[in-house]
């Protein structure tokens, strides 16, 4: 292999590819990043088995070849070599790779390309085509609700469903719930129900940026996986088997109180209130007052306290419909339901202080997050 490419372009494609790379793996082959010749093209591939990456980047190719190389050695040396340009030559024989730039020498010890995981040959046939702007803004929405347990691995993932020209996706785990749904700019060929795990759903809204236009999706039958294809990058991922709970049956049929409130002025009194509910069990007491007369503004108070730092109280303004409620919320789950609102205002539904709280953008009803209540104390 003897191949030249502009540094920055390689640079670029290792930070795609690299967060695909496993870190602590028996099978030293997956610490490595694959390098191969590709009809013109250099192609650069990760994987951990769960999640590959690969990306192809513009190259001039004057012997083909391929081999693996440390990851970690390779986007470091990479990031701080001095030229323009940098060639690559590999030694076959001996699995070393030369890494020549401006007065820069290097080789890097390879294994054998042989070794690496195949990746699969996409079959984009029947792909459903999302747009990157509005798929990118789905997944931050639904993607941070997701579980971190692995002994719950179904919700770690996000359920995406894909009817007609709607896609669903969901994600819980096991105290909040988010929902966004969406009109796809053409119908799927066929339906899906998938659950995609949440940690590529955010490394490929990472990956794409809003200059590419489309997303192809695709779901090989009998492979378990997904395939997303984005301008030159592609992200493999294995499905997670199981089935999601029926989050249906979770949001709240209706309400006692819908509270109305600016969306800026009610993340920020959440802020202050996390400073000092991070000490304890993250617990913030929301008290909704609707207004006791025409004179009197209905309002929210937010409150936390912590037995080592003190206390905070925020009083926000709002627009109460209905009865008043003492209701308390894991601080931070509020805050982050909140920063993936975009609307100025937001409606707060509660029933009680032992039932769930809703948080919906008010003006668009394709998001809804639903929050479990504390206890009181």
């Amino acid at each position: 292999m003897k191949v030249t490419i502009l540094q920055e372009n390689l640079a670029r494609g290792l930070g795609i590819v690299s967060r695909a790379v496993s870190p602590r793996s028996s099978l030293p082959v997956l610490s490595n990043v694959m390098i191969a010749t590709d009809e013109g093209r250099l192609r650069l591939s990760a994987t951990n088995l769960e999640m590959g990456i690969t990306c192809w980047i513009a190259a001039r190719i004057e012997e083909e070849g391929s081999t693996t190389v440390p990851a970690r050695t390779f986007v470091d040396l990479v990031n701080t070599l001095p030229g323009e340009q940098v060639a690559l030559t590999l030694d076959a024989s001996t699995q070393t790779l030369n890494v020549r730039s401006g007065t820069s020498t290097n080789d890097i010890k390879g294994i054998d390309s042989q070794e690496f995981p195949p990746m699969p040959v996409p079959e984009l046939d029947g792909a459903v085509q999302l747009n990157v702007v509005d798929f990118k803004e789905i997944i931050h929405q639904v993607a941070f609700a997701a579980s971190t347990d692995e002994a719950r691995p179904v919700l770690m993932g996000v359920l995406i469903i894909v009817e007609g020209d709607r896609i669903t996706m969901a994600a819980a785990d096991g105290f909040r719930l988010s929902v966004r749904n969406a009109i796809l700019s053409a119908a799927a060929p066929e339906s899906l129900n998938i659950i995609v795990p949440a940690r590529a759903l955010s490394e490929l809204a990472r990956i794409a940026t809003d200059g590419d236009e489309t997303i192809s999706m695709a779901v090989p039958k009998g492979r378990g996986q997904v395939i997303f294809r984005v301008k030159d990058v592609e992200l493999v991922s294995q499905l997670i088997d199981g089935t999601f709970p029926d989050y249906q049956q979770i949001i709240p049929r209706g309400y006692k109180s819908r509270t109305l409130v600016s969306t800026a002025s009610l993340l920020k009194a959440c802020k202050q209130a996390e400073i000092f509910a991070r000490e304890g069990t993250n617990v913030a007491r929301l008290e909704i007052k609707p207004a006791q007369g025409e004179m009197e503004p209905s309002e929210v108070e937010i409150s936390a306290t912590s037995e080592e730092t003190g206390k905070n109280e925020t009083i926000v303004e709002a627009t109460v419909d209905g009865s008043g409620v003492l209701i308390a919320f894991n601080v931070k789950y509020l805050r982050e339901a909140l920063e993936v609102i975009r609307t100025p205002n937001v409606a707060l539904e509660t029933s009680a202080a032992n039932a769930p709280g809703v948080v919906r953008p008010v003006g668009e009803d394709d998001f809804l997050h639903v929050i479990m209540p504390m206890h009181l104390g």
